[in-house]
């Protein structure tokens, strides 16, 4: 053990399924758990809706909320979800001193404006200057500000008075990978003693699903589990709106203010292998390897999306890479792009601190494990680049 050990002290989630950690636990540690899911706000597409959230519990004023988007509002109550966990919320000292790293998307396009202007163009050719008209007379600069990727941590700050450095990674799951992977590398360098690291993914909006279908990769039939969604049934990924916020201290940080952890992260590796060349199986074992893994069967907690190419590759890596029970939690909360990762190493730590592995979530195609876990594997494979895994271990 060391000082500088990265340990987990406070946890946030928010899915389909429901909000907070002890929530997430109860329904995906007992058998039989269901999805939760709409299919016909979107079809011919399913996704996995928000639930119900009182949004005014974790912001309070109704103006910081109004001038946020649905995945800012998310992003923010997680978060403070997570400062509640760790038991920092009222301290001002440790959120004045905390370093937060967000993975963020790039906001939600107003489509009545983008509706406004495609109808237009359909009656005049004359489009570069039409473009220019409707930018300059439709677009609210409030709600130019509101789609900037670095407003989710700025809002933090705002709520939560989380006030230490800051910094917001772009680029799909490979954004949770990095936001997990360089608060955990400062800690350990000891250059930060304590951070708050996550993502928010809303899903139920339009133009979030059109980047998905462009690239043919949304499935189409009923929903099935990740393993289940064979190439002839479309796309593979069915897409949730959810949250994921990890508050990583050092072990010397938790110890000083009594806190115990849920678990330790360990070892977090991440890679950009390009899925053209066919390499990408080789790849996530490499991965996989380089984490250390103790000999004995693993949990596995798999950020799978069910896109075709990743989801085989992932599953092929990880049969050869070590003895692992893997779940495939997308099944259950939908793909949720940045929040993936965080998600994953939070549902790795909830088994590790409860003493027991998870169910399979599609019994068919998950293999059992026995007795409580002691380190747990945690993954996030782009559908298109970059790869991540972490070793989870107990605290």
């Amino acid at each position: 053990m060391s000082a500088n050990d990265v340990v987990i002290t406070g946890i946030s989630l928010v899915s389909s399924l429901g909000e907070g950690a002890d929530r997430h636990w109860q329904i995906l540690s007992a058998p039989g758990a269901k999805p939760v899911i709409e299919a016909e706000r979107f079809t011919p597409y399913t996704v996995h809706p928000l639930p119900e959230i009182d949004w005014s519990r974790q912001i309070p004023k109704r103006g910081d909320q109004r001038q946020m988007e649905t995945w800012q509002r998310l992003g923010t109550y997680a978060a403070g979800l997570a400062l509640d966990d760790a038991g920092m919320k009222e301290n001002e000292a440790l959120l004045a001193s905390m370093d937060m790293i967000v993975a963020a998307g790039g906001g939600e396009r107003d489509m009545a404006v983008d509706q406004v202007i495609l109808d237009a163009g359909r009656a005049r050719n004359d489009r570069d200057m039409l473009l220019n008209e409707k930018l300059t007379t439709e677009l609210r600069p409030t709600l130019f500000l509101a789609q900037l990727s670095n407003l989710l941590a700025g809002n933090i700050s705002i709520v939560h008075k989380v006030t230490g450095s800051s910094r917001t990674f772009m680029g799909e799951e490979g954004a949770g990978v990095a936001a997990v992977e360089t608060a955990a590398a400062r800690i350990r360098a000891g250059q930060s003693s304590h951070a708050l690291v996550g993502a928010a993914f809303q899903t139920e909006h339009a133009d979030m699903l059109l980047g998905y279908e462009l690239g043919g990769l949304l499935h189409r039939k009923r929903w099935k589990s990740i393993w289940k969604r064979a190439a002839n049934d479309g796309g593979g990924i069915v897409t949730g709106s959810g949250a994921a916020f990890l508050v990583l201290e050092s072990r010397a940080h938790a110890k000083q203010r009594g806190r115990n952890a849920y678990a330790a992260l360990g070892k977090v590796e991440s890679g950009s292998a390009r899925r053209a060349e066919g390499n990408l199986t080789e790849a996530i074992s490499g991965l996989v390897r380089a984490l250390g893994l103790p000999g004995e069967r693993l949990l596995a907690l798999s950020g799978a999306s069910g896109a075709h190419a990743a989801t085989g590759a992932e599953r092929s890596a990880l049969s050869g890479a070590g003895d692992f029970a893997v779940r495939g939690f997308s099944s259950l909360t939908g793909h949720m792009k940045e929040v993936q990762f965080p998600f994953a190493i939070a549902l790795a730590a909830l088994a590790i601190h409860n003493g027991a592995p998870y169910p399979a979530f599609d019994p068919e195609n998950e293999s059992g494990i026995d007795g409580a876990p002691q380190a747990a594997l945690a993954t996030a494979v782009g559908y298109r680049r970059f790869e991540g895994a972490a070793l989870v271990v107990k605290a």
